[in-house]
């Protein structure tokens, strides 16, 4: 058995990950998908209940009936050629998506994570509700695209507001980052726009400093990170020169509620974001099911988070 890496061609975490599992004597295959269809290829057929068949690059041909594990990480888009129309295009995309996409998700393999769970916890209202549900502290949220409920809301206390989806927009041809951000008075003199699309508001919640916390399957670590200066204390993303980090322990309480959040959301894999307050409280801000973790293993020692995901695929790649 093997396992599959979905992801783009320039991720140093899958560079690492490949070596982890070949040391561990498992097959691997790296695919992005963006591959399709100039260096990517699919046969498959429905073998009873199931689809069999292969995936094949110029380099490579993936055994689909062999795959025991995949690790959905950072897959680019469909990439058709330059002639096609953009009617053809969105077609091709569309055919695409539930074709190639469709065989991928049927595959009766241990996922890290599912695809479809992965578009069902993009939701940031389905995240915060379970979690809440999960008995985790969630700080006071709105969610509207009514000037005069921001108003109400900011007036009952500090507050911050951030994306609800896309954590970044394309501009110009520049990448911009969207950042969460204080709302000032100046904000609330002018709401115009507001009423364009919905927004979300949280109340600001006092830190002593923020948690990263990676789950990988049963396992919990739990990073402080450890604010250098004003920006990075409204967003640590501000300005990671600034930052420092250690190890901490995870409250039981805590670890109860994750467990119950990723039960809740079927997530094998997540970066968790908390905040702790001067007061030792955990508040939880959001799970990412594909979230980054390879800075933390380059500054703080200990830890081998590679090591961890590794040996989990590893282990649904050998089970059968």
């Amino acid at each position: 058995m093997s396992v599959l890496i979905l992801t783009g061609e320039h991720d140093p975490s899958a560079d690492a990950m490949v070596r982890a599992l070949s040391e561990r004597e498992v097959e691997v295959h790296r695919i992005d998908t963006a591959w399709f269809p100039r260096q990517l290829g699919v046969n498959a057929g429905l073998a009873g209940a199931s689809w069999s068949g292969t995936l094949r690059t110029p380099h490579r041909t993936v055994d689909l009936s062999e795959v025991g594990a995949v690790w959905y990480r950072q897959p680019g888009a469909y990439e058709f050629p330059d002639d096609l129309s953009p009617v053809e295009r969105h077609h091709a995309n569309m055919e695409a998506k539930y074709g190639l996409g469709g065989v991928l998700s049927t595959l009766p393999a241990m996922w890290v994570n599912h695809p479809a769970r992965l578009a069902d916890a993009a939701y940031k209202p389905v995240q915060l509700a379970a979690a809440r549900r999960a008995g985790l502290d969630v700080p006071e949220t709105l969610i509207t695209n009514d000037a005069d409920e921001v108003r109400e809301f900011v007036a009952q206390g500090r507050t911050v507001t951030k994306m609800i989806g896309a954590g970044m927009i394309v501009e110009e041809g520049a990448r911009k980052v969207a950042r969460t951000r204080e709302v000032d008075d100046a904000d609330v003199a002018d709401l115009r726009g507001v009423e364009t699309t919905t927004h979300l508001f949280q109340r600001w919640v006092e830190k002593a400093y923020e948690v990263r916390l990676i789950v990988i399957g049963c396992s919990l670590t739990a990073y402080a990170i450890h604010a250098g200066s004003p920006e990075s204390y409204i967003d640590f993303r501000a300005d990671y020169d600034s930052l420092s980090y250690e190890l901490v322990d995870v409250p039981q309480a805590v670890s109860t509620g994750v467990d119950r959040l990723m039960g809740e959301l079927d997530l094998v894999y997540g970066a968790l974001d908390f905040v702790v307050g001067p007061d030792g409280r955990w508040t939880f801000l959001e799970v990412n099911p594909t979230g980054q973790y390879g800075w933390l293993e380059h500054h703080v020692d200990g830890v081998s988070l590679t090591g961890k995901l590794a040996n989990l695929l590893a282990a649904g790649a050998t089970f059968e």
